[in-house]
């Protein structure tokens, strides 16, 4: 059994022996893609920018269905998804045999570290049906994205199960299915711009018959930038028509990251990582009023040990879902002067990368723990030109 680090970037070496299965019929030059456990669709619009329309969406939840309703009813031309609003062990999946790509997050809470830990023991672990919908739409490719914690030394027996399941295109060896290469990225959305440290893991696979997956995109943004935008040439307040912080505000964080500078006056070739400031520039303060929707004011944060919110000129901390509702102290925002607040909805929405135009219909509550399952938009976008590019 190979290990899990031969797997990590593209380093799995390719498998022998495919047949040739042809692409889904009915196409409109666009790669097709079927996606489950889609939730409110945040890694269905990267995918789409990355130029996927999606044949099916399947979710479970009520409350993201009506969000993949209100968002995906009218798209991509007139050529609606199909919303499959069921549990995923019920759809048979063989009538979308051969479509380009299979993608999805299945569920994170058996491998989180804030949850049981329980991985395969957990009854919500749906990486099975994963891999049976790999087994029975044979696709040219598939996406899926977890938390990092399914890389923990508890689970390493386990992920190498899943991929070799995956590797072999199904749970038992056959000379009938197509084999896969497969590759396992650990990825910071910040890294990619997303205005969110959000670490994820994606399990990615290429029929060997359709291509060679490459390693996974070199990082476009950093936190050294952004380190050298505020606290060497001062862009970065200059920006944002800010008074320029004394030194001595400097965070530990960022003087590590300044120590590390040879040149100091030469600017990384990065990016630099994006901030909740940068994020929310021109949404203006929250109001009932406001003309964006779902910009209403949540009212005041209370921070505590381990739960202090996201400053406002960092990147956010991972948004939250919380299986019984967002805990105290996250998915809240925390000004120059210490005051903190909740994030409005459709602040949580630009965190994900998500256009003003995105309908977050439900209360608050169902909206940020949607968006707290969400993959940001940013890194959905990298990751399917990715795939397409092995695929093309």
């Amino acid at each position: 059994m190979r290990s899990i680090e031969g797997y990590i970037n593209g380093n799995a070496p390719a498998v022998a022996g495919a047949k040739n299965h042809p692409p889904f019929d009915g196409t409109d030059g666009l790669l097709t893609c079927v996606e489950l456990f889609a939730g409110c669709g945040g890694m269905a619009k990267g995918l789409e920018n990355a130029g996927f329309r999606h044949l099916a969406m399947a979710e479970f939840n009520a409350a993201a269905c009506a969000t993949l309703h209100a968002n995906y009813s009218e798209t991509q031309g007139g050529n609606s998804p199909a919303i499959l609003e069921a549990d995923v062990r019920t759809i048979n999946w063989s009538s979308y045999r051969g479509v380009n790509l299979v993608a999805g997050g299945p569920p994170c809470q058996p491998f989180s570290n804030g949850g049981l830990a329980a991985g395969p023991q957990d009854a919500r672990d749906m990486w099975p049906e994963a891999i049976r919908a790999v087994r029975e739409m044979q696709p040219r490719a598939f996406l899926f994205e977890n938390v990092k914690g399914l890389l923990r030394p508890a689970f390493s027996e386990y992920l190498r199960h899943i991929l070799d399941c995956l590797e072999r295109g199904g749970f038992e060896e056959s000379l009938d299915v197509p084999k896969y290469q497969v590759t396992v990225a650990k990825v910071n959305a910040a890294d990619y711009g997303a205005p969110q440290r959000r670490e994820r893991v994606l399990i990615a696979g290429v029929r060997v018959d359709c291509g060679t997956l490459p390693p996974f995109p070199a990082k476009t943004h950093s936190e050294r930038r952004l380190a050298f935008d505020k606290w060497i040439t001062g862009e970065y307040w200059k920006r944002h028509d800010l008074p320029r912080l004394n030194n001595d505000a400097i965070p530990r964080a960022a003087r590590a990251q300044l120590s590390k500078f040879v040149h100091p006056s030469r600017p990384p070739e990065e990016t630099a990582w994006l901030t909740c400031r940068d994020a929310f520039l021109d949404l203006g303060t929250p109001s009932f009023e406001a003309k964006v929707s779902g910009h209403e004011p949540r009212g005041a944060g209370k921070q505590y040990e381990g739960h202090t919110g996201s400053f406002i000129d960092e990147p956010a901390k991972t948004l939250k879902a919380g299986v019984h509702g967002v805990p105290g102290g996250e998915n809240m925002m925390v000004d120059l002067d210490g005051t903190s607040r909740h994030f409005t909805g459709r602040e949580a929405a630009r965190l994900q990368g998500l256009p003003d135009t995105f309908e977050l219909p439900g209360s608050w509550s169902q909206t940020m723990r949607q968006l707290g399952n969400a993959v940001p938009v940013q890194l959905a976008t990298v990751a399917g030109r990715w795939i397409a590019s092995a695929l093309r």
